[in-house]
């Protein structure tokens, strides 16, 4: 019979599998040596059978009780014993942290007798009836499935009635009487009794553990942190130590170094007289921890000597949770702590930099999204007048958006394209999918270890808790601040970095990191040294690690410039169709309207010189570099006016009596000849140059022409020309004979060599799965992911994705859209098809992707894996998929940061 329990004893950290991340750091603090309170952890396959069979596995509930049974004599104590009861906790723990987002069960084993046990032996009524109603509140709602708010009502009474501010201030008469409160609730909601028996708690507690990893919460927050479902919790059962028994005791949440920054030193926050719950919900504003060594040395010392030990044994910054029970230290979890982007580049190079960790395991803790973070503006601090409120700063950046104050006012308006800020006394689990739609969450209470300030830190939000003259009112929907009233709806500004709030739209300047890469390495200003030397050392690394080269897509000389200074090594798609927009469209609706060769010839030469300064100035910005330039692909009534505006326009001369313009009527006929009723699938790429008379020529002379100029101002062009949408080998062949021919007319007519490669771009199914073929006629592919992808899927990217992704995403269809993140089982297998068929006829043939994700960090990896030369992005994601093409090049890093 398969094992399902581990004592904390016998496993370690190498076993999170089994034991989930908080279960086998348990075990490894105590093999450490560190005080742990003992317990016992059920693996997470025991979850994955209870919920594929709705049934625990065979043995369990002995195998538990064998190992209670050991518990229990080492503390020489019973679970609930009347008079001096043994008391457990229950709490969840997956393979990766879900802060917050299952359930934990405090003070199993008190019932109505043992509370008097328990009142006696540590000599406060108050205490033992607290730890009660904790009981009865967290089993009632979180097993029972009685709605919590009913017991925060009951709650809210019994303070209001005896004028309590706080839980603190109610005796243990008042305590007393709310357990009997919250027991008649339980019965009168659910038809049954809360159960006084002990061994019942306890397994019932463990089912609802198993449960609560298909919660709603629980689930929202695999999605976003792209957690799989079929991992399993596992669940921890350990002793009970109270911090809330007196001053000589609390709770606290400790770092190894501050998680916002990553500047090195203890750092959380400590609640007095309280319990671990206490100081995560954030419902009381705990001290700052360094207060603790006024008010216990020696447990601060002892705390200060674990945390060095646990950060030296991590190698990496630690999170912890203690408790102090009348002066005894009690370690009580550590996990890898979630960071900001700043911290975690900060800390990688720090380590680096101590010989703790090698340059490839820095590599691995950072990735692409969180330097994407780095990049964004943040508020210029010239324009910052004096706060609407000041509180702490939990998680940095900047975020404008309307207030709102609940979770799905957030939802609604993030769906309507609004931006928004969660205001929140404190937030809850609950909370979690306004979070989500928020661009930043700001609280009244709490402090940066709170449930708000971790799970912001951890999806990369902007933050501010603990902010206390906010008077928040959720019901009035409205929060006051100095004597400012700001209703729901009200544009606020919330700095991260500072701990400030703003009234109204503050104005945003570019980050630190993103002058950096401006700059091409220039030397950053002084407080920003630290963040961006971390950052230029990463790159460095990745740069010299990794085999995909990094390309941008530009289309003006000004983009590539700006590409090349965030290290852009050529352009990988040029869209030709850009520079045919504007004060030039003119020109292109004379050419579409032309009814003989000879006006076709006349736009079109009108046209060349202008593309030929515009390739003229892009090759100069990337002079050495490769530049692939894709000719025309959309359909060309993209570039004529909307059909229906003509119609109208033409209707209303019609119904006043005039002569509808001439050139309107033209363009209108125009439009209907041209009218399709799937443009993407229709007249466009390479069908375009094959069936309107030389644009391909036009395209090609101009590229041409550009690259002799080059060569004769002593540059170095390396022009490539890229055929789109091409179907079939011999659309390409037919083609890249036009191309052929006018190279060599400019080559002879300027004495300059103009040798063009010419490729194509994969984008169709059909041209993957004929890639050997199409080999022939290609001197290199680039794969164009987005149309790839719309064709794989049969999906109209702008008809679908408002449509019914949100629903394919909320039932588990997707993960992610296939347009962020490449599909690797369909459009992904294409790709590796493409690859092995194209190089198996070719073997010289040079391979990258053009599409949107190129910029993906997940997709870079998918794109090294399948053996791409290079990928291509917007010039602003070239820093992330250089530093991604590093990471997919060393192991450990696939898919990005595991935290």
């Amino acid at each position: 019979m398969a094992r399902h329990v581990y004592d904390f004893t016998e496993g370690g950290r190498e076993m999170a599998g089994q034991l989930g991340g908080k279960g086998a750091n348990l075990a490894e603090m105590t093999r450490m040596g560190l005080p742990v309170p003992p317990g016992l952890t059920i693996t997470t396959e025991a979850c994955r059978t209870f919920l594929a069979t709705g049934e625990e596995p065979e043995g369990l509930s002995q195998e538990v009780a064998r190992h209670l049974a050991v518990l229990e004599k080492a503390s020489g104590r019973r679970l609930g014993q009347p008079n001096d009861p043994l008391l457990l906790s229950v709490r969840s723990g997956a393979r990766f942290s879900m802060p917050g987002m299952m359930e934990t069960i405090l003070d199993i084993g008190l019932n109505d007798q043992s509370v008097g046990g328990l009142a006696k032996v540590s000599r406060q009524d108050r205490f033992a009836w607290d730890s009660y109603r904790r009981l009865v509140q967290m089993f009632g709602s979180t097993v029972m499935g009685v709605d919590g708010r009913l017991f925060e009502d009951a709650l809210a009474r019994l303070k209001e009635s005896r004028h309590a501010p706080d839980d603190l201030h109610l005796d243990a008469t008042d305590l007393a009487e709310l357990v009997d409160t919250y027991q008649k609730l339980i019965r009168r909601e659910t038809g049954e009794e809360f159960p006084q028996h002990p061994t019942e708690q306890l397994h019932r507690a463990i089912r609802a553990v198993f449960e609560s990893w298909n919660g709603e919460r629980a689930r929202i927050y695999r999605l976003r942190e792209h957690i799989p479902d079929d991992l399993g919790t596992a669940v921890n059962v350990q002793t009970m130590v109270f911090g809330n028994l007196g001053p000589d005791s609390g709770s606290g949440v400790a770092f190894t170094r501050d998680p916002a920054t990553g500047r090195p030193g203890m750092y959380g926050d400590y609640l007095p007289n309280a319990q671990g719950e206490d100081v995560v919900a954030g419902i009381r504003n705990a001290v700052p921890l360094n207060e603790l060594e006024s008010l216990d040395p020696y447990s601060y010392r002892q705390l200060r000597d674990h945390l060095r030990t646990l950060e030296a044994h991590y190698r990496d910054l630690c999170d912890t949770e203690f408790t102090i029970e009348r002066g005894k230290l009690w370690m009580l979890q550590t996990r890898i702590g979630k960071r900001t982007a700043e911290a975690a580049f900060t800390i990688a190079a720090e380590l680096m930099d101590q010989d703790l960790i090698t340059p490839d395991e820095a590599l691995a803790r950072v990735n692409g999204d969180g330097l994407a973070r780095l990049m964004f503006p943040r508020f210029d601090t010239t324009a910052v007048g004096t706060p609407l409120a000041r509180g702490i700063p939990a998680s940095p950046g900047a975020a404008v958006g309307a207030a709102v104050f609940d979770s799905a006012e957030a939802v609604r308006r993030a769906a309507a394209g609004e931006k928004v800020v969660l205001v929140r006394q404190e937030t809850a689990p609950q909370d979690l999918p306004g979070m989500v739609a928020a661009q930043a969450v700001l609280t009244s209470r709490g402090g940066k270890t709170s449930h708000a300030a971790v799970v912001a830190r951890g999806m990369g939000k902007v933050c501010v808790c603990g902010a206390e003259e906010l008077t928040v009112n959720p019901e009035a929907r409205q929060f006051t601040a100095n004597g400012t009233t700001v209703t729901e709806g009200s544009v606020i500004s919330v700095d991260g970095s500072a701990g400030a709030v703003h009234l109204g739209a503050l104005p945003l300047v570019d980050s630190a990191v993103m002058k950096h890469f401006e700059a091409a390495g220039r030397r950053p200003d002084e407080p920003a040294q630290q963040v961006v030397g971390a950052v230029d050392r990463m790159m460095t690394h990745a740069d010299s690690v990794r085999r995909l080269g990094v390309r941008a897509n530009a289309d003006t000389p000004e983009d590539a410039a700006r590409a090349r200074r965030f290290g852009a090594e050529g352009i990988g798609l040029c869209r030709t169709e850009h520079m045919f927009l504007g004060e030039r469209h003119h020109l292109v609706e004379a050419m579409i309207l032309a009814r003989t060769d000879t006006e076709r010839d006349r736009a079109l030469k009108a046209l060349l010189p202008l593309q030929r300064e515009d390739f003229v100035g892009i090759l100069a910005a990337m002079d050495g570099l490769p530049v692939t330039i894709r000719l025309l692909d959309p359909p060309l009534h993209e570039f004529l006016p909307d059909r229906t505006e003509l119609a109208v326009r033409i209707a209303a001369a019609e119904a006043h009596g005039d002569t509808p313009d001439a050139h309107d009527t033209a363009l209108l006929a125009a439009v209907n000849r041209m009218h399709e009723e799937n443009p993407m699938l229709g007249l466009r790429g390479v069908r375009l140059g094959l069936v309107v008379p030389g644009l391909v020529t036009m395209q090609v002379r101009a590229i041409a022409e550009a690259v002799a100029e080059r060569r004769r101002a002593d540059g170095d062009p390396h022009a490539e020309i890229m055929v789109p949408l091409v179907d079939t080998v011999e659309e390409l062949r037919i083609v890249r004979a036009e191309v052929e021919r006018v190279l060599a007319e400019v080559a002879e007519a300027t004495g300059m060599p103009v040798d063009c490669p010419v490729g194509t771009m994969i984008e169709l199914p059909r041209a993957a799965l004929t890639a050997g073929r199409i080999a022939q006629e290609a001197a290199f592919f680039s794969f164009g992911t987005n149309d790839l992808t719309q064709t794989t899927w049969g999906f109209s990217r702008d008809d679908v994705e408002a449509a019914f992704f949100p629903a394919y995403l909320e039932q588990g269809i997707f993960k992610v859209s296939p347009f962020e993140t490449i599909d690797r089982e369909g459009v992904g297998r294409l790709v590796e098809i493409a690859v092995t068929e194209g190089r198996a006829t070719r073997p010289d043939l040079k391979i990258g992707v053009c599409g949107e994700h190129g910029g993906d960090p997940e997709s870079v990896h998918f794109f090294h894996g399948a053996g791409l030369d290079y990928v291509s992005c917007s010039p602003f994601r070239v820093p992330v998929a250089r530093l991604e093409a590093g990471r997919a090049a060393r192991p450990g890093t696939e898919g990005g940061d595991s935290r």
